[in-house]
Protein backbone atom coordinates (compact mmCIF):
# COMPACT_ATOMS: atom_id res chain seq x y z
CA UNK A 1 0.00 0.00 0.00
CA UNK A 2 1.38 3.22 -1.18
CA UNK A 3 -1.06 5.57 0.65
CA UNK A 4 0.09 8.49 3.51
CA UNK A 5 -1.83 8.72 6.44
CA UNK A 6 -2.53 10.46 9.30
CA UNK A 7 -2.00 8.65 12.29
CA UNK A 8 -6.08 9.69 12.83
CA UNK A 9 -6.44 7.79 9.59
CA UNK A 10 -4.25 5.26 10.17
CA UNK A 11 -6.47 4.25 13.10
CA UNK A 12 -9.80 4.24 10.83
CA UNK A 13 -8.03 2.73 8.55
CA UNK A 14 -6.26 -0.20 10.32
CA UNK A 15 -9.12 -1.33 12.64
CA UNK A 16 -11.08 -2.57 9.28
CA UNK A 17 -7.82 -4.83 7.97
CA UNK A 18 -7.19 -8.50 8.33
CA UNK A 19 -3.60 -8.88 9.93
CA UNK A 20 -1.12 -6.54 12.03
CA UNK A 21 0.18 -3.27 10.65
CA UNK A 22 3.04 -0.67 11.51
CA UNK A 23 2.96 2.94 10.37
CA UNK A 24 6.60 4.46 8.91
CA UNK A 25 6.58 7.53 7.00
CA UNK A 26 2.85 8.25 7.31
CA UNK A 27 2.59 4.55 5.52
CA UNK A 28 0.87 1.50 6.70
CA UNK A 29 3.44 -1.28 6.16
CA UNK A 30 2.05 -5.15 6.76
CA UNK A 31 3.45 -7.12 9.26
CA UNK A 32 4.83 -10.58 8.48
CA UNK A 33 3.29 -13.89 9.81
CA UNK A 34 4.44 -14.51 12.62
CA UNK A 35 6.71 -18.25 12.69
CA UNK A 36 5.58 -20.52 16.76
CA UNK A 37 9.50 -19.60 17.66
CA UNK A 38 9.22 -15.95 17.70
CA UNK A 39 5.75 -16.81 19.80
CA UNK A 40 7.37 -18.91 22.23
CA UNK A 41 9.73 -16.11 23.05
CA UNK A 42 7.75 -13.24 22.92
CA UNK A 43 5.24 -15.13 25.41
CA UNK A 44 7.99 -16.27 27.68
CA UNK A 45 9.38 -12.36 27.70
CA UNK A 46 6.25 -11.23 28.61
CA UNK A 47 5.62 -13.95 31.81
CA UNK A 48 8.94 -13.65 32.62
CA UNK A 49 8.53 -9.60 33.05
CA UNK A 50 4.98 -10.01 33.97
CA UNK A 51 6.05 -11.93 37.14
CA UNK A 52 9.03 -10.09 37.96
CA UNK A 53 6.65 -6.39 37.96
CA UNK A 54 4.57 -8.14 40.51
CA UNK A 55 7.15 -9.67 42.72
CA UNK A 56 8.76 -5.86 43.33
CA UNK A 57 5.21 -4.72 43.80
CA UNK A 58 5.58 -1.87 41.16
CA UNK A 59 3.51 0.58 39.35
CA UNK A 60 4.11 -0.72 35.97
CA UNK A 61 2.37 -3.65 33.54
CA UNK A 62 3.94 -5.67 30.85
CA UNK A 63 1.73 -5.72 28.14
CA UNK A 64 1.95 -8.52 25.11
CA UNK A 65 2.01 -7.31 21.63
CA UNK A 66 -1.07 -5.29 20.39
CA UNK A 67 -0.28 -1.74 21.93
CA UNK A 68 1.54 0.83 19.57
CA UNK A 69 4.35 2.56 20.29
CA UNK A 70 4.09 6.51 18.87
CA UNK A 71 6.93 7.34 17.61
CA UNK A 72 6.35 10.75 15.90
CA UNK A 73 3.27 12.16 13.98
CA UNK A 74 4.32 9.49 10.82
CA UNK A 75 5.45 6.64 12.88
CA UNK A 76 3.87 4.40 14.85
CA UNK A 77 5.32 0.91 16.18
CA UNK A 78 3.72 -2.24 17.40
CA UNK A 79 6.48 -3.98 19.79
CA UNK A 80 6.32 -7.40 20.46
CA UNK A 81 5.88 -6.72 24.41
CA UNK A 82 6.09 -3.72 26.19
CA UNK A 83 6.25 -2.92 29.80
CA UNK A 84 4.51 0.49 30.38
CA UNK A 85 4.72 2.66 33.78
CA UNK A 86 2.54 4.69 36.27
CA UNK A 87 -1.63 4.52 35.69
CA UNK A 88 -2.65 1.26 33.92
CA UNK A 89 -3.19 1.89 30.09
CA UNK A 90 -7.01 2.20 29.66
CA UNK A 91 -8.97 -1.10 28.82
CA UNK A 92 -9.71 0.61 25.31
CA UNK A 93 -6.15 2.49 24.59
CA UNK A 94 -4.46 1.49 21.26
CA UNK A 95 -0.98 3.03 22.55
CA UNK A 96 1.11 2.83 25.34
CA UNK A 97 1.72 6.27 26.60
CA UNK A 98 4.28 5.91 29.04
CA UNK A 99 6.30 3.01 27.63
CA UNK A 100 9.64 1.89 29.59
CA UNK A 101 10.84 -1.30 28.02
CA UNK A 102 10.40 -2.30 24.68
CA UNK A 103 11.32 -5.44 23.36
CA UNK A 104 10.90 -7.50 19.73
CA UNK A 105 12.18 -10.40 19.03
CA UNK A 106 14.18 -10.68 15.78
CA UNK A 107 12.34 -12.34 12.66
CA UNK A 108 15.17 -12.77 9.48
CA UNK A 109 12.14 -10.55 7.01
CA UNK A 110 12.57 -7.29 9.96
CA UNK A 111 16.12 -7.93 11.02
CA UNK A 112 17.62 -4.92 9.05
CA UNK A 113 15.11 -2.49 10.49
CA UNK A 114 14.59 -3.84 14.33
CA UNK A 115 18.61 -3.32 14.76
CA UNK A 116 18.78 -0.33 12.66
CA UNK A 117 15.73 2.60 11.94
CA UNK A 118 14.03 0.93 15.42
CA UNK A 119 16.74 1.24 17.66
CA UNK A 120 17.28 4.85 16.69
CA UNK A 121 13.27 5.66 16.67
CA UNK A 122 12.14 3.93 20.12
CA UNK A 123 15.11 5.83 21.78
CA UNK A 124 13.38 9.32 20.38
CA UNK A 125 10.42 8.60 22.67
CA UNK A 126 11.43 10.01 26.33
CA UNK A 127 10.04 7.18 28.51
CA UNK A 128 12.21 4.39 26.77
CA UNK A 129 15.13 3.55 28.90
CA UNK A 130 16.03 -0.04 27.60
CA UNK A 131 15.35 -1.70 23.75
CA UNK A 132 16.05 -5.15 24.31
CA UNK A 133 16.15 -7.26 20.52
CA UNK A 134 15.73 -11.06 21.74
CA UNK A 135 17.43 -13.90 18.80
CA UNK A 136 15.38 -16.38 17.65
CA UNK A 137 18.04 -18.29 15.81
CA UNK A 138 20.25 -18.26 19.07
CA UNK A 139 20.24 -17.55 22.53
CA UNK A 140 21.07 -14.06 22.80
CA UNK A 141 19.71 -10.76 23.75
CA UNK A 142 20.40 -7.28 22.80
CA UNK A 143 20.27 -4.87 25.33
CA UNK A 144 19.95 -1.27 24.52
CA UNK A 145 19.85 1.39 27.55
CA UNK A 146 20.19 4.79 27.90
CA UNK A 147 22.17 6.37 30.40
CA UNK A 148 22.12 10.09 30.38
CA UNK A 149 22.27 11.71 27.25
CA UNK A 150 23.97 8.80 25.87
CA UNK A 151 22.57 5.12 24.53
CA UNK A 152 24.08 2.02 25.50
CA UNK A 153 24.47 -2.12 24.15
CA UNK A 154 25.58 -4.78 25.73
CA UNK A 155 24.98 -8.53 24.45
CA UNK A 156 23.67 -10.86 26.69
CA UNK A 157 23.59 -15.09 26.53
CA UNK A 158 23.76 -16.22 30.08
CA UNK A 159 22.74 -14.56 33.66
CA UNK A 160 20.12 -11.74 33.99
CA UNK A 161 19.69 -8.30 32.85
CA UNK A 162 18.64 -5.51 34.67
CA UNK A 163 15.79 -3.07 33.71
CA UNK A 164 16.70 -0.10 35.84
CA UNK A 165 14.29 1.56 35.63
CA UNK A 166 11.96 0.39 36.18
CA UNK A 167 13.93 -1.97 38.46
CA UNK A 168 13.57 -5.20 37.14
CA UNK A 169 15.79 -8.34 36.18
CA UNK A 170 15.34 -10.50 33.38
CA UNK A 171 17.10 -14.08 33.35
CA UNK A 172 17.96 -15.09 30.45
CA UNK A 173 17.21 -18.90 31.53
CA UNK A 174 13.91 -17.69 31.64
CA UNK A 175 13.70 -16.85 27.88
CA UNK A 176 15.14 -19.54 26.45
CA UNK A 177 15.46 -22.87 28.96
CA UNK A 178 13.20 -25.49 27.14
CA UNK A 179 12.94 -23.29 23.93
CA UNK A 180 15.95 -24.01 22.30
Amino acid sequence: MAQRLNRTEYHRWSEGQEGRYERIAGEPVAMAPERAMHVRLKSRVWATLDRTIRAAGLDCEALADGLTVEIDDDTDYEPDVIVHCGPPVHPDATVASNPVVVVEVLPPSTQSIDTTDKLADYFRVPSIQHYLIVRARRREIVHHFRRGDEIGCRIVDIGTIQLDPPGIALPIDDVYTGIM
